[in-house]
Parts: C-alpha cells; structure tokens; sequence
C-alpha cells in the first residue's frame, strides 16, 4: 500500500514537472513571436546566449582598440566632474595641452583594460538558467545588458581596478596626472584636491562598456541582419 502511494506521488509530481516546462517553453515562444512552434526550450535558452554572446564579444572588441572609448563620444572619458575646476583653473593658465594629454591617456587606460573583460561575460552568460533566458525576453530592450550588470559589475571592478592602475602606469596617464595635480595645488587660494583616478576611470570605463552592451542588444533584439545564425533566426525570427 505504501509503495502505491509513493509511485503515485511520483506520477504526480513528473506530471506536475513538465506541465511547467511545457509552460515557460510557451511563453517563450509567445513573446518570441513563434506561436507556431519551431524551437524546443533548450534552443530558446541558447538563442539568449549566443546573442549574449555575440552581443558582449563585439562590444569588448569595439572598446579594446584604440580610440574604442577616445574616438567615441558616447563613452569617452573626460576629466573628472569632481575635478572640473582643477582643469578649468589649469587651461585658464595655459596647461589645456597638458589637461588634453591626460584624458587622452586615461582612455587609452581604459581601452588597454577592456580586454579583460570577455572572460567575466563569458563565465555568466554560461551559468544561466532557461528562468534567467525567459526573463530576458520578456523585458525591456535592455533586459540583457542589466542582467549582465547584475551579475558581473563586482567582478568587472575587481578586474579592471589592477588593470586599469597599471594601464594608468603604463601609458603615463598617472605621471600626467600627478602634474596636473601639482600644478593646480600650486595656485595660491585653491583648495587643495586628488581625487582618485583609478576608481574614478575604473567606473567609466566599465559604464561605456555597458553602454555599447546594450546597443549591441537592441540591435539584435531589432535587426534581422544582425542575427548571423540559424539558431539566433530561429529563435529571434527571420
């Protein structure tokens, strides 16, 4: 009697499973666009991933070169808000070439960091669940992008922190600095200030690579050329 009532709590609860996968694979295909059928759950979860993918990859190689954050006006860094009177006070004494070369060398940083940062995309777009896949879908055009923010933010800033100090070494955008900084504290009345450029292009850095994410996913979410394969067709339609 006993082992009756065990296989049928079995039965139950394997009827009870699937029903629910049947149903996210429904809406998936519904908010999809594919009421007709056409793609199975996993192919879905797929579909998410390798736009993740290919969304995240072309991003990293658009900032990783130079000019990737410079010759972008949309996520160029430029001197720190909280030091605009340092370089206000700098070009209105003839240091403007000084202050350019800086923010020059803080994007160069950025860019020389960026390449980092496939890695970390890779790692969380591969640990995510077909709930985490069916969200995305049923969000904003930009639902991707801030489940990546959420789930990598801490461990971009852990990355490109040491990158972005030995890029800031390397390219002497740390010398630059420090002179301005000299300079500016030598102004008599001024008050004296350094803010922390490394947190401060860290932060920026990571916030254009975020920006470029999310024009990256809409273009896939909106352009039908900009799914370069079968599976992406299937799922995102023709």
């Amino acid at each position: 009697m006993k082992k009756s009532i065990f296989i049928i709590l079995i039965v139950v609860l394997q009827t009870a499973t699937n029903k629910m996968n049947a149903q996210i694979l429904n809406e998936a295909k519904n908010l999809m666009g594919q009421n007709s059928g056409g793609f199975n759950e996993s192919e879905a979860a797929d579909g998410i991933k390798e736009a993740l993918m290919n969304g995240t990859g072309n991003s990293v190689n658009l900032v990783s070169i130079e000019n990737g954050y410079f010759g972008n006006p949309e996520i160029k860094i430029p001197f720190p808000p909280e030091a605009k009177e340092i370089e206000s006070k700098l070009r209105s004494i003839g240091m403007g070439k000084q202050v350019d070369e800086t923010v020059l060398s803080i994007n160069r940083a950025a860019e020389d960091a960026a390449k980092g940062a496939k890695d970390i995309f890779i790692d969380a777009i591969k640990n995510m669940s077909v709930k985490d896949a069916i969200n995305i879908v049923k969000g904003n055009n930009n639902a991707a992008t801030m489940y990546l923010k959420d789930n990598t933010s801490p461990q971009l800033i852990e990355k490109f922190r040491p990158v972005i100090k030995t890029s800031l070494d390397k390219v002497e955008a740390t010398k630059h600095w420090e002179e301005l900084i000299k300079a500016y504290n030598r102004i008599p009345f001024v008050k004296k200030m350094n803010p922390n450029l490394t947190e401060y292009v860290t932060g920026k850095a990571i916030d254009g690579l975020f920006i470029m994410i999310a024009k990256e996913e809409a273009k896939i979410r909106m352009d039908p050329m900009a799914r370069t394969s079968e599976l992406l067709r299937k799922v995102f339609g023709n």
